[in-house]
């Protein structure tokens, strides 16, 4: 019976390519539902590592004080300084290369299970500025999409497919197969660890200062500007004291960056304090405090902890 009804289909061509094409895309279903969640099971299985920071910090981290922004956020706050002077606990959810629509997102996520009761955001230089790297990254937040509905918003930033790219379970995991592997491994775990998220530098900068060439002003994503107001937002209306923070560089400049400008002015309509040290000369005339010309080492992130949480005291007395 069953070949008799197979004889007939394959007699008429549509028919014939109807059901090839039925069994083509069930098996490239199967295989797509079952290696993307193998991958998943590893992704979220890791123990360490950045992509396991990114889990624990949208997923289980309740510290008081969270540290959001980029490389320079996961090495400028010391947590040991803030944990013993501000007697809150503490977590770095900053990730390497990524920039304000991450920071928005994680956020997100966090505000979703609960309100911290400070949250530090890290601003760099550019951070405004129209290119292509801060949607890029947002690959990092893909294996969030199908369980974080309030991130998906941001995550389709990355490009006008994203919706139905990640219909594919491979899709969220298919760019870093080779980090989850490593992920799992004991390896991992020896590698360059973090404390609280916050990953000390131990190197120091031998070479002289830079000195700033860059134009006074270049062209603003209105995207990135409306993601920084939501974050904002997203912390007033939970009811979490924010700052914002320009941490510093060993560069020498004559002006204020363009993104930094108009972040002051979107911090200070919105009564935020928003801390410019991106040329404090406590740093600028000492390179020892710096790994290289964008990232403190540890003990240049001592003191700056230290100073930033003197200005929060003082800001806290008036």
């Amino acid at each position: 019976m069953i070949k008799t009804s197979i004889n007939k289909i394959q007699k008429n061509p549509y028919q014939y390519f109807f059901l090839k094409l039925v069994v083509l895309f069930t098996i490239v279903f199967i295989l797509d539902y079952s290696i993307g969640n193998v991958l998943r099971y590893f992704y979220f299985k890791q123990e360490s590592g950045l992509q396991y920071r990114t889990t624990y910090s949208i997923e289980k981290t309740r510290a008081d004080v969270l540290i959001f922004g980029s490389s320079r956020a996961n090495h400028h706050y010391n947590p040991i300084v803030f944990e013993n002077r501000l007697k809150q606990s503490y977590y770095n959810v900053g990730r390497d290369g990524n920039f304000i629509f991450y920071h928005s997102a994680v956020l997100k996520g966090v505000l979703k299970r609960y309100s911290p009761k400070i949250v530090i955001l890290d601003f760099v230089h550019g951070e405004f500025q129209q290119n292509q790297v801060g949607y890029d990254r947002l690959s990092s937040l893909l294996p969030y999409y199908r369980s974080h509905p309030e991130m998906r918003s941001i995550i389709n930033l990355k490009s006008n497919y994203e919706k139905i790219k990640s219909l594919s379970y491979i899709y969220p995991y298919n760019s870093s197969i080779f980090t989850i592997a490593v992920g799992n491994t004991e390896f991992n775990k020896k590698r360059r660890g973090d404390i609280k998220g916050y990953v000390p530098l131990t190197n120091i900068w031998k070479d002289s200062i830079q000195i700033d060439h860059s134009p006074s002003s270049y062209e603003i994503d209105s995207v990135k500007v409306n993601a920084y107001e939501t974050f904002i937002k997203d912390c007033i209306h939970s009811k979490v004291k924010l700052y914002i923070i320009c941490s510093p560089y060993f560069i020498k400049s004559n002006k204020i960056d363009y993104s930094v400008r108009i972040g002051q002015d979107i911090a200070k309509r919105n009564n935020i304090d928003f801390f410019d040290y991106s040329t404090d000369s406590v740093f600028i005339n000492n390179r020892k405090l710096f790994a290289d010309i964008e990232h403190l080492n540890n003990p240049g992130a001592i003191i700056f902890s230290n100073m930033l949480i003197d200005k929060i005291s003082k800001m806290n007395q008036k």
